[in-house]
């Protein structure tokens, strides 16, 4: 109760600290809000042009790499660099466009009303609730439909030129479904009892609002990779064999509580890898992609070439959001993911193959040795508790932000300003508070998560090296560089702003320091 006292204190304290935002009219306030956004915007911006400028200079393959990546394959990733930061760069430039169109004209209050007259037709008179749950319901199914042709350009368009793309119309329609009717359960429920707790809470509200989320977060980390994940892509379980049996024998030394391995199919929808953990206590499960581990068919390919080839018991063996605070919550409590690219994932049954009859996909993938060693530099995270710290920190960052919100959310400058002149509906307080006012703060949290992120993954690295791990870490990390044609080299403070791991050349050359 001592505990509970001081924080409404705080709160009363902040409420206080922030009472300038009163004498302020609220169209200057709404054009400070904006122009923050665009500050961000072209700050990233210029980050983007030094990185393309690093891209657009003619270099050769680095001495490190020369045993792997031709010139040839330097000029591929090159391109593919290229490509990805152009598409970026128009992607952000006409969704900041966009947002300001909606603020400017007043979307926002005229969707609200509209919402509110709809309500009313149907004899719903003052439901808060029902008129947020039917906004946001309109918002989500909004920015799925004009996502779609972003989408569609990003897998179908510049993911086939560089060859990465594996999915078809047909499959990506599915899943675009499947992702929206799982958003807008999980979104309109969320809302509807959070809006509900805030209302009720009393003084206190913001710690019941806290603790609600997140149990709701550590909820969806239990049920995401058993319930959710499994409607999108098939996971098998990695049959016995070498890689099996080292994994096994690695995780025993470090006394890491793994229960099962599976292997998820992803070559269906990109060429892309990964590898993960996830789970609570003494219950650790690890994925690892099928593009991962050299020689992984499907088992339906495998059929149509059964004659040709030779089964063997060796089973086979990295990886960036999105919308919401509770969505990045709740990933960074699911898993950790290694590597260059975040891979996709697929929905076929798969076999362990000793070879194939395809040379290109014989090419790709890493050895037994590698993968182990990338899983080595996993359970590097866990023995040294990063995912726990990670954890809290998001944890705490969560009720930091609360507190705030506590001490700002009754406020009607904040809501005229955005153009709400005679309500003050929790939702649109959400909205404003933690998309706009709170984005200085969130911009210098991601920075500071950013450069703990690049700690921790040195950190991981040399933990592997104690078990012998650095020499395949090494060849895992050039391979899966070549393989998803990651460009080597980055702009420096680019590289500082937005990478979560380090550089390759960097994290090569620590290695070696280890060896």
């Amino acid at each position: 109760k001592i505990n509970n006292k001081k924080m409404v204190l705080l709160v009363s304290s902040l409420d206080k600290y922030f009472s300038f935002l009163d004498k302020i009219e609220p169209n200057r306030l709404l054009i400070a809000l904006i122009s923050f956004g665009w500050a961000v915007s072209l700050w990233e911006h210029y980050l983007s042009y030094r990185q393309y400028m690093n891209y657009k200079q003619p270099r050769n393959v680095p001495l490190e790499l020369e045993d792997l990546m031709t010139e040839e394959e330097l000029q591929k990733a090159r391109s593919y660099a290229i490509d990805k930061i152009q598409y970026n760069e128009i992607h952000s430039f006409v969704s900041e466009i966009e947002t300001t169109l909606l603020l400017v004209f007043g979307i926002l209050p005229w969707l609200w009303n509209n919402c509110d007259n709809i309500l009313v037709k149907y004899d719903y008179i003052n439901c808060e609730i029902l008129q947020s749950v039917l906004f946001l319901c309109i918002m989500i199914i909004y920015s799925s439909i004009t996502n779609i042709p972003w989408c569609y350009y990003y897998n179908f368009v510049l993911e086939e030129r560089h060859g990465f793309n594996k999915q078809t119309i047909l499959f990506y329609i599915r899943d675009t479904i499947k992702k929206l009717i799982v958003s807008l359960v999980l979104s309109i429920t969320i809302a509807a009892l959070l809006i509900n707790i805030i209302k009720i809470g009393g003084d206190y509200f913001f710690i019941y609002a806290w603790l609600f989320l997140t149990i709701i977060a550590l909820t969806i980390a239990v049920l995401y990779p058993n319930y959710i994940a499994p409607l999108f892509d098939h996971y098998d379980t990695l049959q016995h064999g070498t890689l099996r049996e080292s994994i096994e024998n690695l995780a025993a030394k470090i006394n890491f509580p793994l229960t099962k391995i599976y292997v998820v199919k992803g070559s269906i929808k990109s060429a892309h890898s990964n590898a993960y953990f996830y789970g609570f206590f003494k219950a650790k499960r690890i994925v690892i992609s099928d593009t991962l581990i050299k020689g992984y068919v499907m088992k339906g390919d495998n059929d149509k070439k059964k004659d040709n080839l030779n089964f063997d018991t060796a089973s086979k063996s990295n990886v960036s959001r999105d919308n919401l605070i509770l969505k990045e919550l709740s990933e960074s409590i699911i898993q950790r993911k290694v590597g260059i690219i975040l891979a996709d994932k697929t929905s076929e049954e798969i076999t362990p193959l000793k070879s194939t009859t395809n040379p290109i996909a014989q090419e790709k993938g890493c050895e037994i040795d590698e993968v182990l060693a990338v899983l080595a530099h996993e359970f590097g995270h866990w023995k040294l508790n990063h995912n726990v710290f990670n954890l809290s920190i998001s944890f705490l960052n969560l009720l930091f932000v609360f507190v705030v919100f506590a001490a700002l959310f009754k406020r009607s400058v904040l809501y005229r300003s955005f153009g709400f002149e005679e309500s003050c509906p929790i939702l649109i307080g959400l909205l404003i508070i933690f998309q706009y006012v709170l984005s200085p703060y969130f911009e210098s949290f991601s920075f500071f998560m950013t450069v703990l992120s690049r700690r921790f993954e040195f950190q991981a690295d040399r933990f592997a090296s104690k078990f012998h791990q650095a020499t395949p870490l090494c060849r895992a990390l050039k391979r899966l560089e070549k393989d998803n044609l990651s460009y080597p080299y980055s702009d420096s403070l680019y590289a500082m702003y937005h990478y979560s791991h380090p550089v390759l050349l960097e994290r090569l050359k620590a290695l070696k320091k280890t060896q």
